[in-house]
Formats: structure tokens, C-alpha cells, sequence
């Protein structure tokens, strides 16, 4: 492999440009808050059981904050409901807070800055990148809002969360409380299917968390604007980096919009291209904020 010149960025190692510009911390910072976010959410749910300290019980599915605020995942819930098994109140309570945060800020949030998943597809698309494999095609987008519809199938024909038995999530969650065994190979098949199959395949093409999560953030308020998209000089970073790719093309291309705002509920509003992008192009905004800067 030929050496990168300093301060260029390669399909390998996108961002190189970005951080000659705007420095190494800058360049990272959306990227840096996320992993923050993610290992934090994690960390207090391990505080109780490997220390003592009871911040939050449960897990990302159900679990009750300082004693007093329920947090229940809204998917789980329709799961339950689809079972055949009402919940208990509390459960409703917290199925509803959860489903109003996300409905609000974006429902791929949970994606970018909650999901532990999105540490190893994000490892996985690293690798890819810095090792230049170009082969593997990912399934049709559609084919995780054909995955959610069939959880929710099978947990009325059995009468039980089936998807929860084989979700990474839980998988994993019940790996550091208890050991992975077997469940690890789960995880694994992830790591590698995005790695050597499909290029983000699991986060942005298979899991019916994702689906669910991107319709319930379809009119959220929080969106990416290329605001600056005059500013552009094609180097595709923000291609190269984002999980879903295939939407930042309208709005810094203006194809088939006039509008700068990224407006699809699959945006994981993650912040990569931003962190990428040594132009300043794009911002985490809102979705009045409709004008182009340049």
C-alpha cells in the first residue's frame, strides 16, 4: 500500500483532511461524545451488579432509573402486546417516555448513542475501511422493516418475545452480566457479516430495531443540515463514514430536493459527517432550520 500524504484523506482513512484542519479532537468530537454516551448508558447498568451501586435497574429493555423513573423500550412492548401479555402500568409508562424522547429527537438516536451493537458494526466498517475490502453486498434496506413485522409474528404465534432470545442487544447485556457462552457467537456472526458480507449490513439493512426506530424518528425535530453544501469538494469522507450513506446525497446534491435537511428517519443522526468533513458542510440542527449558509 502507497503512503497517504500528510493531511489527505484516503478511502482507507477518511477524515485525514478534517483533522489537518480542524485538529484531531475536533475532527472526532461527534464521535467522542457517542462512545461516551454508549460506554456511559452501559456503565451505570453494570454499577449495580458488578459494585453495588443501584443507579438504574434492569436493562435497556426495562429498567427503573434512582427508583423512580421507568424506562421501558416501546419495540419491546409491542412485542409483549403481540404475545398476547399486557404489561404492567409501569411498563406503559415507560414504553411512553421512551417513545416520546425518540419520537422527538430522532428514533436512529438510539442507534447511534445508545445501541452497544453499534460499537462492533462500527468496528467492523473500521476494519473494512483500513483492510480496503471492496466485496459483499448488503440486502435490500427493506428487508429489516420485513425482519420487524416477522418479530412481531413470531411472538404471536409463540407466545413469547422470540426476537429476544437472538437479539445482539440482549445477548450482550446478558453476556457481561452473566458470561456469553454461546451468545457470543452471535455477536461474532455481526463483526464478521459486516465485515466480510455486507458493508454496515446488520445496523442498516437487518435489524428490526433499526426499523422500528427509524419509523418512530420519521418526523423527529433534530436532523443533519448540509448547510454549507456549496462549501463541498466531492472528497467523499462523509460518504465513507456514514452507516447510512444513501441519505446525505438529496440534500448536499439536491437531488429530488431544494432542501438542505437530511429528512429521513433512517439518518442516525450519529455526526460523522460533520466530524469528517474539513469544508464545515454539515451541522446537527433542527428541521425548520431550512437555509443554506454559502
Amino acid at each position: 500500500m502507497s503512503a497517504i500524504p500528510s493531511g489527505k484523506s484516503s478511502p482507507e482513512r477518511p477524515g485525514l483532511e478534517a483533522i489537518a484542519v480542524k485538529g484531531w479532537l475536533r475532527a472526532n468530537k461527534w464521535l467522542f461524545l457517542r462512545r461516551l454516551s454508549q460506554l456511559g448508558i452501559l456503565a451505570l447498568f453494570l454499577l449495580g451488579p458488578w459494585a453495588g451501586i443501584w443507579i438504574v435497574k434492569g436493562n435497556l429493555s426495562s429498567s427503573l432509573t434512582l427508583k423512580t423513573l421507568p424506562l421501558t423500550d416501546p419495540y419491546v412492548l409491542l412485542q409483549s402486546l403481540a404475545a398476547g401479555h399486557f404489561p404492567y402500568r409501569t411498563a406503559l409508562i415507560g414504553a411512553a417516555i421512551v417513545a416520546a424522547f425518540y419520537f422527538l429527537v430522532g428514533g436512529r438516536v438510539y442507534c447511534s448513542w445508545v445501541c452497544p451493537v453499534n460499537l462492533i458494526s462500527d468496528a467492523a466498517a473500521w476494519a473494512r475501511r483500513r483492510l480496503g475490502l471492496k466485496s459483499g453486498h448488503a440486502p435490500d434496506a427493506n428487508t429489516r422493516y420485513w425482519l420487524l413485522a416477522g418479530t412481531l409474528i413470531a411472538a404471536g404465534a409463540t407466545g413469547s418475545l422470540a426476537w429476544e432470545w437472538v437479539n445482539p442487544v440482549s445477548i450482550l447485556h446478558r453476556g457481561l452480566f452473566f458470561g456469553f457462552g454461546l451468545g457470543g457467537f452471535v455477536l461474532l456472526g455481526v463483526f464478521l457479516y459486516d465485515l466480510l458480507l455486507a458493508p454496515r449490513g446488520w445496523c442498516g439493512h437487518v435489524c428490526p430495531m433499526g426499523a422500528f426506530y427509524s419509523l418512530l424518528g420519521r418526523f423527529a425535530l433534530l436532523r443533519v443540515s448540509a448547510a454549507r453544501r456549496n462549501d463541498c469538494n466531492d472528497c467523499m469522507d462523509c460518504f465513507r463514514v456514514c452507516p447510512e450513506p444513501q441519505v446525505i446525497r438529496p440534500a448536499l446534491k439536491q437531488v429530488g430536493q431544494q432542501s438542505p435537511i437530511i429528512d429521513t428517519g433512517n439518518c442516525t443522526l450519529c455526526g460523522r459527517c460533520a466530524d469528517v468533513c474539513s469544508k464545515n458542510v454539515f451541522q446537527i440542527t433542527h428541521r425548520f432550520n431550512q437555509r443554506s449558509e454559502s
